[in-house]
């Protein structure tokens, strides 16, 4: 179990370059699986649910290179249709493989997703489509078995725009028989990114950051080359970090367009931002409370960016109310928080952040990847020195993390 040492105090100043996105990669790497064909992926994040999805990929016989953020994945030999549970239970986007299985062999074995524990997150709204669609799916136990040789178009309406059911939907559809119609589909930027990357292979998608996607099955689909876009959740982590140190980040190779309800609450607090194709920077020297904060669905503020702004705001002038309506239980860095000396009253998923004027520093543990990082942003403004531990869910969506707060300044060390 790895932890981060820091020391607080010193307002981060520099250039951070921003990564390709975790949640646009994962799921191209398994559409990569849903024809067989040879494919260069560039802007990969080097983050360890890369190197599950990569695992994954191999166990199913697709062969995988990688060099630095370039991953080659050759899927014309793949051959099995069931992932190990212990790669199931590494990361919850390994269900997206549910659908490119499906897909590609009629066929598919998958057992429960791991990953962050973030509260009740089932895959029902994943199971319901692929029937609609004409799949048989059963449970064996800890088992998903789901077969449908013959899937068929039809239309699909989500109760929730799940992110991950949009996904697997998509990529199942690209086999059926005839057009699906997939309402209130989930329309985040990751989304976009992942029918580009279907298009660029030959699929016929229409619809694109609308909530109505129309999928025609049936494409010849190809290999290709594709560059995944910036991670907006890494950008509104720094964001978040550069405003609770009261200091000034220039974010490069970022896409503003995708952050605009994380950069209006940080303008409506105080901070000063300037956007520039491809670049934001942010500077803080005092921070007020913004209320309400709600988490929603894109184009909404974003359940990723709530941990780490509560965070900042935990030393903002005045009180904050957050509101998380996307899961159920994403507070549990508030003891954390607390343990520094943060003034947050929260029941159920809502919290009130009263402003302190000083955190200080303590040992704490990381429950998930965006909590531990807000962890990690909170010891970046205490005073004192402050012991992360837990360090693997900050190693699952960070590339380069300490490095980089390094390089802006940070006194913080890997232990």
């Amino acid at each position: 179990m790895g932890a981060y040492q820091i020391i607080g105090g010193r307002p981060l100043e520099g250039a951070v370059q921003i990564h390709g996105a975790k949640n646009s990669v994962l799921p191209i790497l398994a559409a990569t699986l849903v024809c067989g064909g040879q494919y260069t992926i560039n802007n990969c994040p080097e983050i360890s649910d890369v190197d599950t999805a990569l695992d994954i990929l191999r166990r199913l016989g697709c062969k995988v290179q990688r060099s630095s953020s370039q991953i080659r994945v050759d899927t014309v030999a793949a051959e099995y249709r069931e992932i190990p549970e212990e790669l199931m239970r590494k990361m919850r986007a390994a269900i997206l493989f549910l659908g490119a299985l499906l897909a590609r062999f009629g066929e598919a074995r998958v057992s429960a997703p791991g990953g962050c524990a973030l509260g009740e997150r089932p895959i029902d709204l994943h199971v319901l489509g692929l029937r609609l669609m004409g799949a048989e799916c059963e449970y064996d136990g800890e088992t998903l078995r789901c077969a449908g040789k013959n899937l068929h178009g039809c239309t699909v309406a989500l109760p929730f725009p799940s992110v991950g059911a949009t996904e697997n939907l998509i990529l199942a559809a690209l086999a059926c028989e005839g057009e699906v119609t997939l309402c209130n589909a989930a329309k985040e930027p990751e989304i976009g990114d992942l029918i580009g990357f279907l298009r660029a292979c030959g699929a016929r998608i229409e619809g694109t950051g609308s909530s109505v996607l129309h999928i025609s099955g049936k494409a010849a689909l190809h290999g290709t080359d594709y560059t995944v876009m910036p991670d907006r959740m890494e950008a509104a982590t720094y964001l978040a970090a550069a405003a609770a140190t009261r200091g000034r980040l220039v974010l490069q190779s970022a896409e503003p367009a995708h952050l605009q309800a994380v950069l209006s609450v940080l303008e409506r607090g105080g901070c000063e931002i300037a956007q520039r194709p491809g670049e934001i920077i942010v500077r803080c020297d005092r921070l007020q409370a913004v209320s309400p904060i709600v988490t929603a669905p894109y184009d909404g503020f974003p359940t990723d960016a709530q941990a780490p702004l509560m965070a900042a705001m935990a030393t903002a002038e005045g009180v904050s109310i957050f509101e998380e309506t996307v899961f159920s239980d994403r507070l549990r860095h508030v003891p954390a928080l607390r343990a520094m000396g943060a003034n947050i009253l929260a029941t159920g998923r809502h919290a009130v952040v009263t402003g302190v004027k000083r955190l200080n520093g303590a040992t704490v543990e990381a429950t998930d990847l965006r909590g531990g990082a807000a962890m990690v942003i909170a010891a970046l403004s205490a005073e004192g020195e402050s012991l992360v531990t837990k360090t693997e869910h900050m190693e699952r969506g960070y590339t380069s993390f300490v490095q980089t707060l390094r390089s802006c300044g940070a006194q913080i060390a890997r232990q």
